[in-house]
């Protein structure tokens, strides 16, 4: 959970946008904790970056809320009018126009096109789109920390999906986000697969992401982010621990226990 300082920060934003931004109702003020602080999780970081994103692209603070809680038929009706304005203005705000050209590609907004790319793919591959949302939002955590070397992820991410094992993990966590909740069986064999693909990249010497095993912050928060989602993600950390790894999100082993 991150301090107001520290959610401006990783958002790339000041602490005193994020208190306008709950001034006016952009972004929800959660309640202050036994310290007397406020604290915000991982879909707080997710909604001020799709707020700023918008903002720098010149959409009136005023209209933010409204498209992002539209359809996609209102949300690309409402960038065209966007667009109309900025016709008008074209010599002062080309660079606006340029970002705004990009909302209507729907996950574009906030992402690269080798990660819209691979969230495609993800969809062809028959991936649920609860589970490809869970991508994106992923995704935008992952980029606003490493916007310079996400690209360079992307290589190795598509190569993945060659793997027969990672296409039945995408599968099986498809059926539990629109399963029953009460059936623990796919989460046992999604905890399989999981562990058995993490002692494999150990083995062959692959246990970081791209070399970001030191910054911590990301992986808690792409974990926060599971935990916000889906009440059966707290399952799925239990599952992992009793297999030798402290989560999903980074290849951690845990101690093992003195027999």
């Amino acid at each position: 959970m991150l301090t107001i300082g520290q959610l401006a920060a990783y958002a790339g934003v000041t602490v005193r946008a994020v208190r306008h931004y709950h001034q006016i109702g952009l972004l929800p003020e959660p309640e202050r904790d036994a310290s007397g602080y406020r604290r915000y999780g991982a879909t707080a970081v997710v909604s001020l970056i799709k707020i700023r994103t918008l903002a720098d692209a010149g959409v009136p603070l005023s209209r933010i809320g409204h498209m992002l809680e539209a359809d996609a038929a209102s949300f690309a009706e409402g960038v065209r009018r966007i667009d109309d304005r900025l016709r008008e203005e074209i010599a002062r705000l080309e660079d606006s126009r340029e970002q705004i050209a990009r909302l209507a590609a729907g996950d574009g907004l906030v992402l690269p096109p080798e990660i819209v790319s691979y969230l495609d793919r993800l969809r062809e591959l028959g991936v649920s789109e609860r589970i490809v949302e869970g991508e994106r939002d992923g995704w935008i955590l992952v980029s606003a920390r490493w916007p310079d070397r996400v690209k360079a992820f992307m290589p190795g991410k598509f190569a993945q999906l060659e793997d027969p094992r990672i296409v039945r993990l995408y599968r099986v966590l498809s059926e539990i986000i629109e399963g029953d909740p009460g059936d623990d069986r796919l989460l046992v064999e999604a905890a399989d697969i999981m562990a058995g693909l993490f002692e494999q990249a150990y083995a062959d010497g692959q246990a970081e992401f791209g070399g970001t095993g030191r910054d911590r912050q990301p992986f808690d928060l792409l974990e926060s982010l599971a935990l916000e989602a889906d009440p059966r993600a707290e399952r799925m950390l239990e599952l992992m621990r009793e297999r030798g790894w402290n989560g999903w999100t980074r290849m951690e082993r845990l101690p093992k226990r003195p027999r």
